[in-house]
C-alpha cells in the first residue's frame, strides 16, 4: 500500500521559513520523481517543485529562488525548504508521486503566512 505522510506545516510570519517533510513507503519512493503541490482557498492546485530520482529539480515560477526541494533516498523522504515566505504562499501543501500512470497524494499540511 502506498502512503505519503506530510509534516512540518504551521503558522509563520512573512519573511519566515518552514521546512516540510514527506515520508513515503519504500516501494513507491525508489526510482520515482517526487513533487510538492499547493492549493489555496478558491484556487486550483499548482506545482511548487519536483525532484527526479536522479536529483534534477523543477520549480514553479512563484517560488523560484525562495524554495528548495531535496530528497533523502536512504530515509524515503522528500523535503521542501521554504524561505522568505509571503502571505500568498498560504495554502495546503501536498506531496505527490506516481507509478504506472497512477498518482498518489498525501493528506496535505497547512501552511499559513500571516502577521
Amino acid at each position: 500500500q502506498v502512503q505519503l505522510v506530510e509534516s512540518g506545516g504551521g503558522l509563520v510570519q512573512p519573511g519566515g521559513s518552514l521546512r516540510l517533510s514527506c515520508a513515503a513507503s519504500g516501494s513507491i519512493f525508489s526510482g520515482n520523481a517526487m513533487g510538492w503541490y499547493r492549493q489555496a482557498p478558491g484556487k486550483q492546485r499548482e506545482l511548487v517543485a519536483i525532484v527526479s530520482s536522479g536529483g534534477t529539480t523543477i520549480y514553479g515560477d512563484s517560488v523560484k529562488g525562495r524554495f528548495t526541494i531535496s530528497r533523502d533516498n536512504a530515509k524515503n523522504t522528500v523535503f521542501l525548504q521554504m524561505n522568505s515566505l509571503k502571505p500568498e504562499d498560504t495554502a495546503v501543501y501536498y506531496c505527490k508521486t506516481g507509478r504506472g500512470g497512477v498518482a498518489y497524494w498525501g493528506q496535505g499540511t497547512q501552511v499559513t503566512v500571516s502577521s
